[in-house]
């Protein structure tokens, strides 16, 4: 049977107490504390990134103009882009949170991340941040080219967690396209199906750190005008053999495990290239622990750099 980080198992029950300390003062979640307790988090265990060339500009295209930073190491070639796409269950994270991610991906994998500022619920509820994400793949090339930023006008998305449900979603949108600029994507522990319904929540929905009635809570706010969840679900959404090469990675101790496994069965069975590696030893959001899961990190990383190379080679 897996068995959790013994570090990670020490300090959970820590983190486990001070949320019932905070739930019993009558405390209640705020988009606010949920945003500042994640870039806490982030700051405590993950490391400034290595230097690099950073720009921050927006993408034209609609109504709001999409901030986005670009992550660009000296190395970095042409070629496809790495379009990044933070989690935060579509009301925390920002770019800001995520640069040392974003970071260590553009180092490890030498290619320009570029990393979006996505508009978040309740402000912007569902589907505000599909609609940026399609802003950014719609004009991103000409924006990129304005500031000298070589590429190919091709995209590989990566996002976690809820991050990972917007890409999804973008992808099942654009399968059918002739001119579609998604070379493949990457999914990090995703959030792939807004009924709640797996097994692992009932396994891992209390005690790991993301909490069931916490993820409830993002849903409701996220759909906040009565959408049909279902629909909305990447894990729901018809694939075919045209959806891009995809990568996904799930923890055994995340409540969104069953969702990521069953959408790599779902892609292998339409015919699409779909690989899955799940960290038998992990929580959800380690990527934010780095301090705590530096292994795990270390592999998360190197796993996407290889995945990318040989996804190049296949052309």
């Amino acid at each position: 049977m897996p068995t959790l980080d013994p570090t990670l198992a020490e300090w959970l029950p820590k983190i486990h107490t001070l949320a019932e300390q905070a739930k019993a003062a009558g405390i209640e979640p705020t988009p606010i504390s949920a945003r500042e307790g994640l870039a806490s988090l982030t700051r405590q265990f993950v490391d400034a990134g290595p230097d690099m060339t950073i720009k921050d500009f927006v993408i034209p295209g609609g109504a709001y103009q999409v901030p986005v930073r670009t992550f660009l190491p000296q190395q970095a070639s042409g070629g496809p882009v790495i379009v990044y796409v933070h989690g935060g269950g579509h009301m925390a994270g920002s770019v800001t949170v995520y640069d040392p991610i974003c970071r260590r991906i553009a180092e490890i994998c030498q290619r320009c991340v570029v990393s979006v500022e996505y508009r978040r619920s309740p402000e912007n509820p569902y589907p505000a941040g599909l609609a940026d994400l399609n802003q950014v793949l719609e004009n991103f090339a000409p924006t990129l080219s304005n500031r000298d930023i070589a590429h190919n006008s091709q995209v590989i998305l990566m996002g976690d967690s809820a991050g990972g449900a917007l890409c999804a979603t973008l992808c099942a949108r654009y399968q059918h396209r002739a001119d579609s600029p998604i070379l493949g994507q990457i999914l990090v522990y995703p959030s792939l199906d807004y009924t709640m319904g797996h097994q692992s929540y009932t396994e891992n929905g209390r005690g790991h750190l993301l909490e069931v009635e916490k993820i409830r809570w993002y849903f409701q706010n996220y759909f906040s005008r009565g959408e049909e969840r279902v629909q909305a679900s990447p894990l729901s959404m018809p694939v075919s053999v045209g959806l891009p090469p995809t990568l996904v990675f799930t923890a055994q101790f995340d409540p969104l495990r069953d969702e990521g496994h069953a959408y790599v069965e779902k892609l292998r069975a339409a015919g699409a290239q779909a690989w899955l590696h799940n960290f038998d030893d992990m929580i959800h959001a380690f990527l934010n622990l780095e301090q705590l899961a530096p292994s795990a990190c270390s592999t998360l990383y190197q796993r996407t750099a290889d995945f990318i190379t040989q996804l190049l080679s296949d052309q």
